[in-house]
């Protein structure tokens, strides 16, 4: 259990973020702006300090970071980096809090969380979010949530700041998760067939405008193909979802799917295409650099 003094209380507008990366910057952008106090940690500092020029505290520790804190937001690269910032945290964490873990953890991942929470006293919410750098920056994310009822008034005004629509599928941690890989790995199988169909229409000679052309406002239709299909032909991949952090989520659904003893061949496919991509120099690309794995040699970009 947490060893801290009767006297320690949180103040339920005051939020820790630990992670300050593509999505964490971005929601703690938002909660300020939605009127709370936040504290944020990074681990590399110099990724956090942009963020005290719009008034939130740059901690030095994660126990600095969440001393106080109603709410602790974990937005990390995986389940191992969260479970060791919240251990780090947990000299600053008061019995009350309540831990809304945001991080992609995977199902073992998120085992490890919860048996954590579990020995200190913690309230853990499992909240994976959907979407990318635009939707974390515009606060309309899609957050998928498990844990106790009771939490729900507390994280109202957090979730509000940083998503659009909160989607509670049980009073348990561990369902938001299994959700969360579940909808990765559409997005990640869509992002492949866009990247793969624009592969064989270079191979082909085939123009990729008369591919869109030809699906445009049919049922084959989609607006992620074109947006993926703009930035791949622009050579344009800024990360809104980088190819390495794609390659760790997909290893999560592989693996995941192994427990479950369900036989994923695309998406195995697809982890060795982001693993061929990220091998070319890609990783910190866009995942639609998926793209680049089906040439050896690579193509020329644009």
């Amino acid at each position: 259990m947490i060893d801290n003094s009767a006297e320690r209380t949180t103040d339920p507008t005051s939020i820790a973020v630990l992670g300050t990366g593509i999505m964490g910057a971005a929601m703690a952008r938002n909660l300020c702006r939605a009127g709370l106090d936040v504290r944020v940690w990074n681990r590399t500092r110099a990724k956090a300090e942009p963020l005290a020029e719009d008034g939130i505290l740059v901690a030095e520790t994660p126990a600095e970071a969440v001393t106080g804190a109603g709410v602790v937001l974990t937005v990390l690269h995986d389940g191992d980096a969260a479970a060791d910032a919240v251990t780090a945290a947990l000299p600053g964490l008061a019995p009350d809090v309540v831990w809304a873990q945001s991080s992609t953890a995977g199902v073992a991942g998120l085992d490890r969380l919860i048996a954590l929470a579990d020995q200190h006293g913690l309230t853990l919410i499992d909240a994976p979010v959907l979407g990318t750098r635009q939707p974390a920056e515009e606060g309309m994310l899609t957050i998928l949530a498990a844990g106790p009822e009771s939490t729900r008034g507390r994280l109202g005004p957090v979730l509000a700041a940083i998503g659009s629509r909160v989607v509670w599928v049980g009073d348990t941690p561990g369902a938001a998760t299994r959700l969360k890989l579940v909808c990765n790995s559409w997005v990640l199988a869509i992002t492949h067939g866009t990247a793969e169909a624009l592969a064989l229409a270079r191979g082909l000679g085939v123009d990729v405008a008369d591919f869109l052309d030809a699906i445009a406002g049919g049922p084959l239709d989609l607006g992620y193909l074109h947006t993926k299909a703009a930035a791949i032909e622009a050579g344009e991949l800024a990360p809104s979802f980088a190819v390495d952090t794609a390659l760790k989520d997909a290893r999560l659904i592989v693996d995941a799917a192994d427990d479950a003893g369900v036989r994923l061949d695309v998406a195995a496919a697809g982890l060795e295409r982001l693993a061929r991509a990220s091998a070319q120099g890609h990783g910190d690309r866009d995942m639609a650099a998926s793209y680049y794995a089906s040439f050896d040699p690579e193509p020329a970009a644009g």
